[in-house]
């Protein structure tokens, strides 16, 4: 069995002082994509024993930014979209294994008033476009924070939230021509009628109320899902305003 994980850790150093370690050891993941890192590896004063890692920050300090750690080394190694575009913020990281891809993301926010809705909607053509190009290799296994809740279920307050960044018609779209072009959200195929959220607002002690979102994810290439044993959202998982969320496989690397 292989032990796929994805967080959205909101700052990597904070969590590090939240347990992150003993997080690490007692899960045991064979690969954790993390998200929001906001911060540079020459800021590192910690190591992941037993791990590679990979690491895509963002040019602005404190900002975004992408870590991969896995146990095994990937046989290639790309960053950003296709090689090219998005590394400024540090968005997508690939690894290749012989037998699957394994793209770690972190979706741009539309940001309030969708004001950066444009930029979205380019990142998910190109992202797309790049995924169904190494589906055409080899099966891809997709994850992070994407930054969309698909369908009302994904979120406590579908209709008040309605053309809401993470909830408008066109990210929910473009999440929808996704899934049309060969892809599975593992999650929802598995538990079609389950309520759960991986991600919380700070400002309104949402978390408290579980008034939340499902806006992280594992994605997998239509064809992986036969091998596809569980996936979980670990959302008794402190430390963050996101939980993490995992997937467990046949081996597949």
């Amino acid at each position: 069995m292989e032990k796929w994980m994805s967080w959205n850790v909101n700052g990597l150093r904070a969590v590090m002082k939240k347990g992150f370690m003993g997080f690490l050891e007692g899960q045991d993941p064979d690969i954790l994509a993390l998200q929001e890192i906001k911060m540079k590896p020459e800021q590192a004063d910690f190591a992941f024993d037993g791990y590679n890692a990979y690491w895509n920050s963002a040019d602005r300090p404190g900002y975004a930014g992408t870590l991969v750690l896995s146990k095994r080394e990937p046989t290639n190694l790309v960053y950003g979209i296709d090689g090219e575009g998005y590394n400024d913020e540090g968005r997508v990281t690939t690894l290749e294994f012989d037998d699957i891809y394994f793209v770690a993301a972190y979706v741009p926010n539309a940001q309030p008033k969708l004001k950066r809705l444009e930029y979205r909607m380019e990142y998910e053509d190109r992202l797309r476009e790049y995924l169904v190009k190494l589906d055409k290799r080899k099966p891809v296994i997709y994850t992070g924070d994407l930054n969309v809740a698909h369908e009302p279920i994904d979120l406590k307050n579908p209709d008040s939230n309605h053309q809401s960044p993470g909830f408008s018609d066109e990210e929910r779209g473009k999440m929808g021509e996704l899934l049309s072009v060969g892809f599975t959200d593992t999650f929802r195929s598995l538990y079609p009628e389950r309520v759960a959220y991986s991600w919380w607002s700070y400002r309104t002690k949402a978390r408290e109320r579980n008034a939340g979102w499902r806006i992280d994810y594992f994605l997998v290439s239509d064809r992986l899902m036969e091998r596809v044993k569980d996936s979980m959202i670990l959302d008794d998982v402190m430390g963050s305003d996101h939980c993490p969320v995992q997937l467990a496989t046949e081996p597949l690397s």
